[in-house]
């Protein structure tokens, strides 16, 4: 949940105390997300890993083996669940059914393992959630007691109910998926961050580090990427650069920013000048 702007006895803005991301009753450091696909092989994968700092992983259940089949590499070989905290998402799935299938089939190779990444794509072409699917997934994901993230699309409306509902974590895209637009519309995502009662982390379309540096000044509590780190020229250091753009954005954030203007305000101004 975020933290809000305090205002002291004489109006004056105060710098708010920053607060540790929470989710689902666990406390993290980084407020940096990564997956876990697109990586020349698993050494790479550890290694942007490491650089972001990160310490939640989404894998896509569907496209990664986690022990599925013993005669190809484990991913948890190199990410293990002692070390880090594996997100299971539903990539791929296009109706409620076949997320909630996903969901138990991680729970059973997770030993029991209740959070996960809720997400039921609506068009193949943009990769967009279909909302009423998601819906859907959602109550009943709860209702068989899991942790529920869900990615959504950046309705504030959409984004209040699934709280409501029960969800441990809300995540707006920003733009499509794999996309690297950036944040397109961040008058949604500040009104998603100020009716908040669960984090927001922004869920696609960032691109590069500054995209990451506004989701966190608008107030967002975390980020979760992986094609703007795996697709890079070199994903180690695109991971290392989104784990301090991520940090400076939470701070710029915390320190509250001028408030823009029309025209000049001279840094020196020229009141009580002696000469």
């Amino acid at each position: 949940m975020n933290t809000k702007q305090e205002q002291s006895a004489d109006s004056s803005p105060l710098v708010p105390e920053d607060r540790p991301l929470v989710i689902a009753g666990t406390q993290y450091r980084s407020r940096l997300l990564t997956g876990t696909g697109k990586y020349r092989d698993h050494e790479q994968t550890r290694a942007a890993t490491d650089a972001a700092g990160a310490e939640i992983v989404t894998v896509a259940i569907r496209r990664s083996n986690m022990g599925q089949d013993p005669g190809q590499p484990n991913l948890l070989d190199v990410l293990p669940p002692d070390e880090f905290t594996i997100l299971p998402n539903t990539a791929g799935c296009f109706n409620a059914a076949d997320a909630v299938r996903t969901c138990q089939l991680a729970r059973e190779l997770l030993d029991g393992h209740k959070l996960v990444k809720l997400e039921v794509l609506g068009d193949e072409k943009t990769l967009f959630p279909d909302i009423t699917e998601t819906l859907v997934a959602a109550k009943q994901l709860i209702e068989q007691d899991f942790d529920v993230m869900v990615y959504t699309n950046d309705d504030p409306i959409v984004a209040r109910r699934l709280a409501e509902m029960g969800c441990v974590a809300v995540m707006p895209l920003a733009a499509p998926i794999g996309s690297g637009l950036g944040i397109q519309n961040r008058w949604n995502i500040m009104t998603i961050v100020e009716e908040a009662t669960v984090p927001v982390l922004v869920d696609a379309g960032v691109g590069t580090a500054s995209d990451a540096a506004v989701a966190m000044e608008l107030g967002c509590d975390g980020v979760l990427m992986n094609t703007a780190i795996a697709g890079a020229r070199d994903p180690i250091g695109m991971a290392h650069a989104m784990r301090l753009a991520i940090e400076a954005g939470r701070k710029a954030w915390l320190a509250g920013r001028i408030p823009m203007k029309r025209f000049a305000s001279a840094s020196s101004p020229v009141e009580g000048q002696f000469f």
